[in-house]
């Protein structure tokens, strides 16, 4: 068996963390494949089957799972404090430029430099999506059985719009029977049937669950969650714009299940038509916004949270009141997640070892191939093309994309960058930074 990984020192792992926070990339896929690039194949920090462990987890839970992801290996490496470091850097970074570019957005309008920056990244990102999907996929689909999961998983949620949480649920229940009549398929380890490196590698002293310790964090995560809610309704009333973002987007965190593609079709409706934070016109740039800039998906309710406080600002300056709104919408998304992770992981980290529920994962880490490969194609489709309609018959839904909306500029840039990063091997800061240099350019001529 393959000796534990080395834990990297606590400033050095901080400065990958931050690296990852600017460069993250892509949504859900493209981060999973960064991380997975950085901190399994260059660094060698994690194995390949206990960071696929932690991603299942991940998976399950309600909000952005890359940044689930980010705080599941901080803590396990560092403790608590690693797991926030991992975690709030994954998403610092894009919360500060996506909040400058919305102050510069109220001050001075349309901003076409930093679209043309942004669109050359976003091409770019193509390429490490599609080495995710290569990656992750000769890794852990094994044997037929998983591929056929895999396969399985994508056309269910690609062609027929399945909620991830039922290819969740279905891809575990698999496993279990799969444990029962046919072991040797559903492993951790190799087509034999050993577990392999992941069980191998010892429990960290700090992930030994306990009652004290569960309680702790929970009410400690309940504490920074809720206090700031209880108190923007008893001082400021329920109407205030601060009082219903707070109750918003503290709901939105708990029904985000299948991550930000599940639920920002519902946040732009209701941001728009409900509230009124935003007209609909500037929520397609803030979706857009948050695609093209590191960290998560769901970071576009800086944006939103931003405009909605700007435009009705009480007795506040509107920008003040702007940047409060976006630093409240933004605090109180993103404390749950950590609180999932600093409650569950070390429950799961003892899991690994039990060989029902080492089925179950294995199966639903096929599963979570099919579901990486959908997000690629999504995403993909929404780089390539300026118009993608949703086709509806037979049961089916399919994203359609209009091929005279074909932007050529992006299928030049992503073709570059593919062949940048896929052939010649160039790293990826300098493969994003010449694609965004070069963005920068066609918009401006």
């Amino acid at each position: 068996m393959s000796a534990a990984p080395p834990v990297p020192g606590f400033w050095e792992a901080f400065r990958v963390w931050l690296k990852i926070g600017f460069i993250n990339f892509g949504g859900p896929a493209g981060q999973i494949a960064l991380m997975h690039r950085i901190l399994v194949e260059e660094r060698r920090w994690i194995s390949e089957t206990r960071f696929l462990h932690a991603l299942n987890y991940c998976m399950l839970l309600p909000g952005p799972e890359a940044q689930q992801l980010a705080t599941y290996i901080g803590w396990l490496q560092h403790r608590t404090w690693g797991g926030l470091v991992a975690g709030l850097l994954f998403i610092l970074p894009g919360f500060l430029i996506i909040l400058g570019i919305a102050v510069l957005y109220v001050r001075y309008g349309e901003l076409d430099w930093m679209q043309g920056l942004l669109f050359g990244m976003q091409a770019a990102t193509l390429a490490i999506v599609i080495e995710a999907v290569i990656r992750v996929g000769r890794k852990a689909l094994k044997n037929r059985a998983m591929k056929l999961l895999a396969v399985a998983s994508f056309v269910a949620i690609f062609a027929f719009a399945a909620p991830f949480p039922l290819i969740v649920l279905a891809a575990g229940l698999i496993g279990l029977a799969g444990a029962r009549w046919a072991p040797q398929f559903f492993s951790l380890g190799d087509k034999t049937g050993d577990p392999g490196e992941a069980l191998a590698e010892p429990v960290p002293d700090h992930a030994q669950p306990s009652l004290r310790r569960l309680l702790t964090v929970l009410c400690v995560g309940l504490l920074l969650w809720l206090t700031p809610v209880v108190l923007l309704w008893t001082q400021l009333g329920p109407q205030h714009v601060f009082t219903q973002e707070s109750i918003f987007f503290s709901q939105m965190a708990v029904v985000t299940f299948g991550g930000a593609y599940a639920v920002l079709a519902y946040m732009a409706q209701q941001a728009v038509e409900q509230y009124g934070w935003l007209a609909p016109g500037e929520m397609v740039q803030g979706l857009a916004l948050a695609e093209t800039t590191p960290g998560p998906l769901i970071l576009v309710l800086t944006y939103v949270g931003f405009l909605g406080a700007y435009r009705d600002p009480g007795t506040l300056d509107p920008l003040l009141a702007g940047v409060l709104g976006a630093i409240l919408s933004t605090w109180v998304t993103f404390v749950p997640c950590f609180l999932w992770i600093f409650l569950g992981a070390p429950y799961i980290e003892r899991l690994r070892g039990n060989r029902w529920l080492s089925a179950a994962l294995t199966a639903i880490t096929a599963a979570v191939v099919g579901v990486i490969l959908n997000l690629s194609v999504w995403f993909a489709l929404h780089v390539l093309f300026a118009d993608v309609d949703t086709w509806q018959g037979y049961g089916l839904s399919l994203s359609v994309p209009n091929p005279a909306s074909l932007d050529f500029a992006a299928l030049l840039l992503a073709t570059a960058a593919m062949l940048a990063m896929l052939r010649f091997h160039l790293g990826l800061i300098r493969t994003l930074l010449a694609c965004g240099a070069a963005g920068l350019v066609l918009h401006l001529v």
